[in-house]
């Protein structure tokens, strides 16, 4: 069994593993599914202060994470053999299900690396070979939450984490759509009646009902899904 082996370099490590610990990506964590370390960026600087950061040259506000320090934190992991490095940063290729899969059954270490105040010098990231990634088009205050954001999409699909790993393959994006509504018990609640078909055991109506409102809901919510989806099936 192979066991995905991620490591988080960042200033705040109390953070970590947070929601990381809990359901199944902590039941997963427990049986080795996957193993996890903290670098603390701080803990390399070299004076008694601690600093790790400085002013941008060119002026401006703000302070940008040194490239001294963060280069022996990076040395400190990167050494140890060859690993994917993740720089969380809203200026990177957005995070998608694809890459999610692609960090799922990678064979390399992963390492995140989390930026804090205006950024990271870029000296350093360019020696690292560091790829941009971003959660979205918004600012957070750090990459940490970014970091467990992706860590939570990717270590999901993890063979083993999942019970019923069939689920995976009609939930939102797998197919290149939303996915459908789902219903439970009871049938009828505050008059609200749950879609007859769903109750009546026919099963290719059930699954042209799901891929109806699949299709539906993505046009009306993400026509820029819907036309892509239209595009790689030659659909008109």
């Amino acid at each position: 069994m192979m066991s995905h082996k991620v490591t988080v370099l960042t200033l705040f490590p109390e953070m970590f593993p947070g929601p990381l610990a809990h359901s199944l990506l902590g039941k997963a964590l427990e049986k080795g599914l996957w193993q996890f370390d903290i670098v603390d960026i701080r803990k390399f600087a070299e004076d008694r202060h601690q600093t790790v950061d400085d002013t941008c040259f060119g002026g401006g506000p703000g302070m940008v994470l040194r490239p001294d320090v963060v280069d022996k934190a990076l040395s400190s992991v990167m050494e140890l053999g060859k690993a994917r490095l993740i720089h969380l940063t809203p200026r990177g290729q957005v995070f998608q299900q694809t890459l999610a899969y692609e960090m799922a059954y990678t064979t390399l270490p992963l390492v995140f690396l989390c930026g804090r105040y205006e950024g990271i010098d870029q000296r350093v990231l360019d020696k690292w070979n560091a790829e941009d990634v971003s959660v979205g088009d918004f600012v957070l205050t750090g990459g940490e939450l970014a970091a467990m954001t992706i860590l939570d999409a990717a270590l999901r699909l993890i063979p083993g984490v999942i019970g019923d790993e069939g689920s995976l393959n009609e939930e939102s994006f797998s197919n290149g759509l939303l996915e459908y509504p789902h219903y439970t018990r009871p049938r009828l609640w505050e008059g609200r009646h749950v879609p007859e078909v769903l109750i009546s055991g026919h099963h290719e109506k059930i699954a042209a009902w799901r891929s109806k409102e699949a299709e539906t809901i993505t046009l009306r919510r993400r026509p820029d899904l819907w036309n892509k989806y239209m595009n790689q099936h030659d659909l008109t």
